[in-house]
């Protein structure tokens, strides 16, 4: 029978968890210090002339002066250790070339001797392993001074007495500490200062130091990360420094927002169809360009700072207007909603309207019909629904009324008179009379009169309507209704606030669909489309709403969200799963742009072709064509899918989910060849080894499972555990034999595991420092340690990933950007390019096979951005956009 614990039992329990990571943390600083005191006594004994060493004639190591430690030479005796000591061999640290064999930097420790550091991670794992060779300057030089031929030799064994050796001992551990507090200042030390009193801070993200050249730290939530210098690098400073030639420019996106929103969809005067998706306006062309499906093409507006949520043409077919959301920076500081007015030809902001007026964020937007767009109208996403009215061309407020505290969904000017403006949304239709008070900003006042509903039902939502040539109002409501509304005398039995002597009230009723009217269009031959929620059909209305034509949505593409009238006869329909579709009522409709509709987090690149494979928690499997821009297939999985990985071959993708499930799927038949689960907690990481004979899966049960793999990829089979980190796997990468793993997890550990060798823990981390790397993506490591931002609290970067050149590695922040770093990023505070778009936390970048495409996804926004990165000196890099959300280091990183 389980009882429950003492009222003291948690505090008494936290406290010894307390104190037991406190004592892990001196154990492993006591393993730097040992690690300092072997290469210390190593160099002293290198630099030394040998009869400085032992007389001729002494004999070996005997109890009193101890043999060196396996794998490294004999010590020195502690006369030549420090003056601190009172030796006569004085010590001082300067940065010059060492003797014959060592270049600004000790050697590695031989053979099978432990690593300096000892056997476990700053992170709280264990160590690993590798070779050694010169690390950078920051080496011990020896200068001893004249010796007087009056005194005795004291490294001699011969001239100790029993009485003296305690002494000696004591002598060798005091010049010990000594020596390595000179030896592993912080980097303001090795600007000048005094190395005893200026150490990193322990309260700071970042405090590197140096232990003879042989490792770096960091600390995350304060908590250590040692990591070790490859030996191949002799100095830090010798490390890239300032931003990569590479840039990025946004290639294509993927995705529509259909989801949630309305307004999304127009048609410009070039032909170009506009509509908006996270923080970017698409202006795609359906034809006439270079790729994409019918030979389309995209532009892209990116002055938005947050997500974008309604759009507004103007008349003459080439302004555009866009209202974003409000949003917090990374700092947790607010980011205020704002309309841009923007020309679609240049790409140009023209006017940025209501910057500080609203709340929340801009719903509506609608330009003047009647006076050539000098006005535009705006409802904000605040409490009361702010209506207000705005001059163009000065960007200044006419207007402003409350409007309600029922939600807002459509507002418009009616195109005969801008005077008279009309507002829907949950339960109401206003009519709204504008004086413009002579054009003075804030004189103009605005008077509601209220739809009358009188012997009809009154809807719960009246989502759409559209203002007709002779005046007359048609609404479409969530009853499935069309309703036409006009002017009628006020009769003092109907209900409403009307309060005029002139209202509005319904003269006319059609039921058109079944469920929710999502979308109403007037078309140019005077007809009207209705696009229905749960019936999915599209139909055209003559005069008096005499039903002419109907076609139906496939069901896969959802419900029809917005309806445009493009070129001819042709239509554009967006759909509530975030598809856009192209075609007319005769033909029918097929997809030009698709995307997912819901949290994205899996992503990965073939091999040899330019595609790619995404999943997350739509339960959406899609393989999509990056050279075609369009889906080449989709699947449901029926779970959330997490992370996925192509077979090198190509033939097979591997899909892990959030149940401990994990699939194998055919990428041609998309038939399922293997189903296997692992634990019952969700997997973050599958990766192939690169000869593809193991198939790695890092799981939030802490373990990370290994699976032999047949030639094909079809077939796997258990082949061991590796067991040993202390929390739940995030990111893992193989060997360039594949042979071994790298692995990074929720707590900040850094583990080695020898696959090849039975799934082992490599308690020496020091003798990996040189292995090579197939892939990487661990966020955590030497080579990539630069990308860390000041502050963090280990969360910020949810993927990295580096080119297969080697030349670059991107990341996925948590504050909606991309950066591009140069390769190795080992230095402290890197400068890089950092790339805007996404309205959410970016989860996941990838290189394509051949570097010529970054892939990007977005987290809660479901956008894919696809970029093309340009080498240097490349023909028309991405052009600077404004952006109020400071990036990652604000002082080194350039917003492009």
């Amino acid at each position: 029978m389980d009882g429950a614990g003492g009222p003291g039992e948690g505090p008494a329990q936290e406290a010894l968890q307390s104190l037991s990571r406190r004592l892990q943390v001196q154990e492993k600083e006591m393993e730097l210090v040992k690690a300092a005191l072997a290469e210390a006594l190593r160099l002293l004994r290198l630099q030394a002339p040998p009869t400085s060493l032992q007389d001729p004639g002494t004999p070996g190591p005997t109890r009193d002066s101890p043999a060196a430690p396996p794998g490294l030479p004999p010590a020195r005796s502690p006369s030549s250790v420090s003056r601190g000591t009172q030796t006569e061999t004085e010590v001082e640290t300067e940065s010059s070339p060492g003797p014959p064999g060592l270049i600004n930097g000790p050697a590695a420790p031989h053979g099978g001797g432990e690593e300096p550091g000892g056997t476990q991670s700053e992170g709280g794992g264990s160590s690993s392993s590798g070779t050694g060779s010169p690390g950078p300057p920051g080496l011990l030089r020896l200068v001893q001074p004249p010796q007087r031929t009056d005194t005795p030799r004291r490294n001699s064994s011969s001239s100790s007495s029993p009485s003296e050796r305690p002494r000696q001992k004591l002598s060798r551990k005091a010049a010990s500490s000594a020596n390595l507090l000179l030896r592993s200042g912080s980097t303001e030390s090795r600007g000048g200062k005094d190395p005893l009193s200026s150490p990193g801070g322990p309260g700071s993200r970042r405090g590197n130091y140096n232990l003879e050249g042989i490792s770096v730290k960091m600390f995350l939530r304060g908590r250590p990360i040692t990591m070790y210098i490859p030996s191949g690098i002799r100095s830090l400073e010798e490390l890239p420094s300032g931003p990569p030639p590479e840039t990025l420019s946004l290639d294509w996106v993927y995705g529509y927002r259909g989801r949630d929103s309305r307004s999304n969809l127009f048609v410009l005067r070039s032909g170009e169809v506009v509509y908006f998706i996270a923080c970017v306006v698409v202006l795609y062309r359906p034809g006439g360009g270079p790729g994409g499906p019918g030979g389309g093409g995209q532009r892209h507006y990116r002055g938005h700072t947050d997500c974008v949520r309604c759009l507004a043409v103007h008349p003459d077919g080439v302004r555009v207007a866009s209202g974003q959301t409000a949003g917090v920076d990374k700092d947790g500081k607010p980011l205020q909603p704002v309309v841009h007015v923007w020309d679609s030809e240049t790409l140009l902001k023209l006017q940025e309207i209501g910057l500080g007026a609203f709340e929340r964020g801009v719903g509506a937007l609608a330009f003047s019909v009647a006076d050539l767009g000098a006005f535009l109208c705006v409802v904000d996403d605040s409490n009361e629904h702010m209506l207000s009215v705005w001059d163009c061309s000065r960007g200044t407020k006419l207007a402003e009324i409350k409007s309600t505290n029922d939600s807002v969904l459509a507002v418009g000017f009616n195109p005969r008179d801008s005077s008279c403006i009309v507002t829907s949304g949950k339960s109401h239709v206003h009519f709204w009379n504008w004086s413009g008070g002579a054009g003075v900003p804030g004189n103009g006042t605005l008077t509601r009169k209220q739809g009358v509903f009188g012997k009809y039902k009154k809807p719960k939502f009246i989502p759409c309507f559209v203002l007709l040539p002779d005046g007359d109002i048609l609404t479409g409501d969530s009853e499935g209704n069309i309703l036409t509304w006009g002017r009628s005398l006020s009769d003092s039995r109907t209900p409403g606030r009307g309060g005029a002597k002139e209202t509005y009230g319904i003269v006319a009723q059609a039921h058109a669909h079944e469920g929710s009217i999502f979308a109403l269009c007037l078309r140019r031959d005077g007809t009207v489309l209705s696009g229905g929620g749960r019936d999915r059909r599209l139909v055209q209305w003559g005069p008096g709403l005499v039903a002419l034509q109907e076609a139906e949505i496939p069901e896969h593409f959802g419900a029809v969200r917005a309806i445009a009238e493009g070129l001819g006869s042709e239509l554009l329909v967006g759909t509530t799963k975030n598809a856009l579709l192209r075609g007319d009522l005769d033909q029918g409709f097929s997809p030009v742009i698709q995307g997912h509709t819901d949290e994205l987090w899996g992503l990965c690149t073939h091999p040899f072709q330019n595609r790619f494979l995404t999943c997350g928690h739509d339960r959406q499997l899609c393989l999509w064509d990056g050279e075609g821009h369009a889906l080449a297939w989709s699947i449901d999985l029926k779970e959330t899918g997490l992370c996925a990985d192509f077979h090198p071959s190509g033939a097979v993708v591997a899909v892990g989910l959030n149940t401990g499930r994990w699939l194998v799927l055919d990428t041609e038949t998309r038939e399922i060849v293997s189903d296997i689960t692992d634990g019952n907690e969700q997997l973050s990481v599958v990766r192939y080894s690169p000869d593809g004979l193991y198939l790695a899966i890092g799981s939030h049960d802490n373990m990370i499972y290994i699976y032999s793999v047949s030639s094909d990829g079809a077939k796997s089979s258990r082949f061991g555990r590796c067991v040993g980190h202390s929390s739940f796997i995030t990111h893992l990468d193989w060997s360039k034999d594949g042979n071994f793993i790298m692995s990074n997890s929720g707590d900040y550990e850094i583990l080695y595991w020898d696959v090849a060798g039975g799934c082992k823990l490599l308690r020496n981390r020091y003798e990996s420092r040189d292995r090579e790397w197939a892939t990487y993506t661990c966020v955590l490591g030497f080579h990539v340690y630069g990308v860390w931002p000041d502050g963090s609290d280990g969360t910020d970067i949810n993927s990295l990933c580096r080119s297969h050149n080697e030349r670059v590695v991107a990341v996925a922040d948590d504050f909606c950007k991309v950066h591009l770093f140069q390769y190795p990023c080992a230095r402290a505070k890197a400068p890089s390019l950092v790339y805007g778009g996404h309205g959410s936390h970016v989860t996941s970048v990838r290189f394509t096979h051949d570097d010529s495409h970054l892939v990007s996804l977005g987290g809660k926004d479901a956008s894919i951005f696809q970029w093309r990165v340009l080498g240097p000196g490349g023909a028309g890099p991405a052009p600077a956009t404004p952006s109020r959300t400071p990036s990652l280091s604000p002082a080194s990183s350039l917003d492009v």
